[in-house]
């Protein structure tokens, strides 16, 4: 599925990623996933993939692929991936316009 619901990937998020990718075998996507639990309930994983679905939403950026399937999609539509790198610590961080609560962490969620 192409980025018609505006999920986009920052160029510092796809700097990390391709990073991390680096390490992986060839044609290594990441997939974000939303599951419930957390803080707020919903939380966010991240796992590595070598395949994906066609069902599964791409965004693309400079040569990195996210995959994110269609149940996960309902609740990411419209969100930024981003990478923070500061004095806190580094981490992946979702600005989900979505979410009407969040965590301290930023790893959960409250539609």
């Amino acid at each position: 599925m192409s980025n018609e619901v505006g999920i986009v990937v920052t160029a510092s998020a796809a700097e990390r990623i391709a990073t991390i990718l680096k390490k992986e075998a060839d044609g290594t996507m990441l997939r974000i996933s939303v599951s419930g639990g957390g803080c707020s309930g919903f939380q966010y994983n991240y796992d590595l993939v070598t395949e994906s679905s066609d069902e599964d939403f791409t965004a693309e950026k400079d040569g990195i692929t996210v995959l994110v399937d269609p149940v996960s999609l309902m609740y990411m539509a419209g969100s930024e991936i981003d990478f923070a790198d500061d004095l806190i610590g580094q981490a992946f961080q979702i600005n989900n316009p979505n979410a009407v609560a969040g965590c301290g962490c930023g790893t959960s969620f409250s539609v």
